[in-house]
C-alpha cells in the first residue's frame, strides 16, 4: 500500500485529514472503550452472558487502538521487522476477534428472542466464557498459520501489499464474511421476533421500536465499516489488481474500518436498555422472570 508511483494521489491536504481522523479516533475509541471497560468490570453487580462478551470487546477494540499508531507507522516504512510483524500480529488479532464477538453477541441475541424456552440450557455467563476462549484460540491459530506461512514466502509484514502471497488473505475474508452471513441472519430474526410480538402496551411498542432501530443499526454499522474495506480486498486479490486507485480506496476503506472502535463501545455499551426492556416482554410469562434477572443486554445507567 506504499507505492512510491502513487505519491501523487496522496497530497499533503489528504494525508492531513487522514492523520486529524485517526488521532480523533484514537482520542475517543481509548477514552469510550476504556470508560467501558470500567463500568463492566467494576460498576455492575454480576457477570451476565453479555457483560462478558462485551468486556471481551472493549479489550478487543482497546488492544487494537493501541496498536494502531505502530501498524501505520510500519506500514509507511515497510520495514519487516520483529517489532512490525508485532504489530501487525495484533492489529489483525484484534481487528478479526472484534468481527467475531458481534457475531458471538448476535448470536446470543438470537437465542434469547427466538428461542426463549431453550435459551436456560444454551445461555449461561461459563457458557460465554467458553465462547470467547474459543473464539480468541481460533483467531490467534489462523493469524499464526498466516504468519508461517507468510514468513515461508519471505516476510509476514504487508506481504498481500506486493500481491506475491495472495493465499494470506483468505484469513481476511472469511474472518469477515463469515461472520457478516451470521450477523444478517441473527439481526433479522431478532427484529422479525421484536416486530411480530402483541403489543400489550403503548410503552412495550414503543421499546420494541426502539430495540429493533438498535439491532439495525448495529447491523449498519457493522456493514458500513468493514463491507467496503473486504470488498476492495477480495476485488484487489481476484483480479491480482496493483493499481494508484486501488492501493488509495485501501487506505480510505481501511481508516473507515476503524470508526467501528469508537461505534462498537456507543452501539453496544450506552444504548442497551431499549433492546433489555423490549427483549424482556418478547418471552412468556413462564420465562419473563428468568430473562429479567439474566438479561440480553448490559444496561450502564
Amino acid at each position: 500500500m506504499n507505492n512510491s508511483n502513487c505519491s501523487s494521489w496522496e497530497p499533503p491536504a489528504v494525508k492531513q485529514v487522514f492523520l486529524t481522523y485517526t488521532g480523533g479516533l484514537l482520542a475517543l475509541g481509548l477514552l469510550l472503550n476504556g470508560l467501558a471497560l470500567w463500568v463492566l468490570c467494576w460498576r455492575l453487580p454480576r457477570w451476565t452472558e453479555t457483560r462478558i462478551y462485551m468486556a471481551n470487546l472493549a479489550v478487543a477494540d482497546l488492544c487494537l487502538l493501541c496498536a494502531l499508531p505502530f501498524f501505520l507507522y510500519f506500514q509507511k516504512t515497510s520495514e519487516d521487522t520483529p517489532l512490525c510483524q508485532l504489530s501487525q500480529a495484533t492489529y489483525l488479532l484484534n481487528r478479526y476477534m472484534s468481527i467475531s464477538l458481534v457475531m458471538a453477541i448476535s448470536v446470543d441475541r438470537y437465542v434469547a428472542v427466538r428461542h426463549p424456552l431453550r435459551a436456560r440450557g444454551l445461555r449461561s455467563p461459563g457458557q460465554a466464557a467458553a465462547v470467547c476462549a474459543t473464539l480468541w484460540a481460533v483467531v490467534l491459530g489462523s493469524l499464526a498459520l498466516r504468519w508461517f506461512l507468510d514468513v515461508q514466502d519471505g516476510g509476514f509484514c504487508f506481504a498481500v501489499r506486493s500481491g506475491r502471497n495472495a493465499y494470506t488473505v483468505v484469513f481476511s475474508l472469511l474472518g469477515f464474511y463469515l461472520p457478516l452471513a451470521v450477523l444478517v441472519f441473527c439481526s433479522l430474526q431478532v427484529v422479525t421476533a421484536l416486530t411480530q410480538r402483541p403489543e400489550a402496551n403503548p410503552g412495550q411498542a414503543e421499546a420494541t421500536r426502539k430495540a429493533s432501530h438498535m439491532v439495525l443499526a448495529n447491523l449498519v454499522i457493522f456493514v458500513v465499516c468493514f463491507l467496503p474495506f473486504h470488498v476492495v480486498l477480495t476485488v484487489r486479490v481476484a483480479l491480482g489488481l496493483e493499481t494508484c486507485a486501488i492501493t488509495m480506496a485501501i487506505k480510505i476503506t481501511s481508516r473507515l474500518s476503524y470508526a467501528n472502535c469508537c461505534l462498537d463501545a456507543i452501539c453496544y455499551y450506552f444504548v442497551a436498555k431499549e433492546f433489555q426492556e423490549a427483549s424482556v416482554s418478547t418471552t412468556s410469562p413462564r420465562v419473563k422472570a428468568h430473562k429479567s434477572k439474566d438479561t440480553l443486554t448490559v444496561t450502564l445507567t
